[in-house]
């Protein structure tokens, strides 16, 4: 949690007078006391109104200074915590977009959500409360006490009891609630993951009925996320009667021992007054403190989770303009050279030493069973995932040698899962290039057989895409991400299983545009259709990460058994189709 304490020096200011505020109203706070002891044994005791008026209005006064230092530690307070809170934020999400797929993956989407919002929140509340509240309460701690023994030693004996019995009262507590408080951030994660999976998925979950098993499955992580909160509160909630009762047993010890310090004359009525006031004081400044430690307890779980994704690293470092070699002209567009690929934490490689070369304007298709590693040999062009072993090649250069926007700006992927973003359609079409006019966006429409569809809406580019493009069908989303990435006009493009929502005649059309359009371009076709890749110049086919075959159709469909298996396979179902 200190190492973010860094975020904390653009509001210098704010940390330092917002305490010295707070620290000046303690003064006041203390001062009180003291002035209510003159008003007793002068003013009421000689029954002199006027002394007790004006002594009354020095106190309001007082007061009212006291009040106005507390609304302007408060305004720094807010200032400071917000503002160190968008600062966490911003960074916190701008570390997370330099991450690799392989860090997103290992952290979890949930929790990334769960420590970029809750956990920040958590931060932000501790830094308001230790300006508020750090000096104030054990100042007054230290400040009553001195001040009681300052009015009469022999009696501030019961300071020295009733104190360190509420701080062990507090360390029970506290020590039994605490672990709790980082249990609870790991069950909000979860409830957090539910939550995602089942609002991302509500149309998966209505099909197959599942509705109440998955309010089930919620109730029981809520259930327990409640639980621990509830046992939790049960325990805080002995705070307050156990340090009330120990403060009252010390205020009955004061009257009982003042009582008899009166009567001899070594102490006076508005002084036993005064030391109540102060035992009151301690009594409120220990509750704060032991809250503090609560808040401080909670922020430190979140701080350790939001430094763990700040202390986590990039796998996949883009490097300076300086350090990339010139390119090869007479070199493939792609080439991989004994490439192997492996998850983190997998007991075997995904893929194992694929060799291939694709050259400017040639279509690869790339065809394998389910798990066979096809999506992964596409991520690692763009590297999304950097090769465990050997070496990935564009146009001559290893990829680990061109700077990632360079890279990325030179290839247009389109996942399998097609995603759009809430905002406009244009919006969405501008994502590769900011500035691309209509013109281009239609032509790319056009390709993507999505031109008709765009055309059909009344409010045309301008149209609105909700979040995730759920207002559109799973093939118009799929045309409209083929269509974004044709905008941005690259040297290479990925379609991974992309047309599978398409039905035959628009992929055909679909595949006949692009033919047309990328002439000079290089691009990969993952497809479980052996008619979708059939006039690739190259098809690629994997069986559990091997490179098995490498040819044109009619090639393996004579020397690969994999492919022909395939083939086979499909030809029987439309025959009996």
């Amino acid at each position: 949690m200190f190492q973010l304490l860094r975020y904390l020096k653009p509001f210098r200011k704010e940390v330092f007078w917002g305490p010295l505020f707070k620290w000046i109203e303690a003064v006041f706070d203390l001062v009180l006391p003291l002035l209510m002891a003159r008003i007793i044994d002068v003013g009421v005791a000689a029954r002199d109104s006027s002394y007790v008026i004006r002594m009354s209005l020095c106190m309001f006064g007082i007061s009212l200074l006291g009040l106005f230092c507390a609304l302007i530690c408060q305004y720094l307070a807010a200032r400071a915590s917000q503002g160190f809170g968008t600062v966490v934020r911003n960074k916190l999400f701008a570390h997370v977009q330099s991450l690799s797929h392989a860090e997103i993956d290992g952290l979890g989407t949930p929790s990334l959500i769960t420590r970029i919002t809750n956990d920040v929140n958590q931060l932000q509340v501790a830094v308001a409360m230790a300006i508020r509240l750090a000096i104030r309460a054990p100042f007054l701690i230290i400040g009553a006490t001195v001040m009681a023994m300052l009015l009469d030693l022999k009696l501030s004996c019961v300071f020295l009891v009733a104190a360190p019995l509420v701080a062990f009262t507090l360390y029970l507590v506290m020590s039994r609630s605490i672990p709790f408080y980082r249990m609870i951030q790991q069950k909000l994660d979860g409830l957090g993951r539910i939550t995602r999976e089942n609002l991302s998925g509500v149309r998966v979950i209505r099909a197959f009925s599942r509705q109440q098993t998955e309010k089930a499955r919620f109730q029981q992580a809520s259930a327990s996320l409640c639980a621990d909160s509830l046992l939790v509160g049960r325990i805080s909630a002995l705070l307050n009667p156990l340090t009330a009762c120990i403060i009252n047993l010390a205020i009955l010890a004061i009257l009982w021992f003042g009582g008899v310090r009166v009567q001899i004359g070594a102490l006076s009525q508005g002084q036993v007054i005064a030391f109540i006031n102060y035992l009151n004081q301690i009594l409120l400044a220990m509750i704060a403190a032991a809250n503090l430690v609560v808040i401080f307890t909670r922020a430190a779980a979140s701080g350790q989770r939001v430094q763990a994704v700040f202390d986590t690293q990039p796998s996949v470092i883009s490097p300076s303009v300086s350090q990339t070699a010139a390119s090869t002209a007479s070199a493939p567009r792609v080439a991989f050279d004994h490439v192997s690929f492996a998850y983190a934490g997998a007991e075997k490689p995904v893929l194992s030493d694929i060799c291939f070369a694709a050259a400017p304007g040639q279509t690869i298709g790339i065809i394998g069973g389910t798990g066979a590693g096809k999506s992964t040999l596409c991520q690692l062009i763009p590297r999304f995932y950097d090769a465990t072993d050997g070496t990935v090649y564009i146009d001559g250069l290893p990829v680990d040698q061109i700077p990632l926007p360079h890279l990325r700006a030179r290839i247009g992927y389109v996942p399998q899962h097609a995603v759009l973003f809430a905002g406009t359609l244009r919006q969405n079409m501008q994502w590769a290039d900011p500035h691309a006019s209509d013109e281009r966006i239609w032509q790319a429409l056009e390709t993507a057989q999505a031109a008709a569809l765009v055309q059909a809406m009344p409010q045309g580019l301008d149209s609105p895409i909700t979040q995730g493009g759920q207002n559109l069908s799973g093939g118009q989303r799929q045309r409209l991400t083929i269509a974004r990435a044709l905008v941005g006009q690259p040297d290479i493009l990925i379609l991974d299983d992309s047309a599978s929502a398409l039905d035959f005649a628009t992929d055909a059309a679909l595949r006949a545009a692009l033919h047309r359009q990328m002439r000079k371009q290089t691009m990969f076709v993952i497809s479980q259709r052996v008619h979708a890749i059939a006039q690739a110049d190259q098809i690629l086919v994997l069986d559990d990460g091997r490179l098995v075959g490498c040819g044109t159709h009619d090639t393996l469909l004579a020397a690969c058994p994999v492919y022909a298996q395939i083939v086979q396979s499909q030809q029987q179902k439309e025959e009996h189709a």
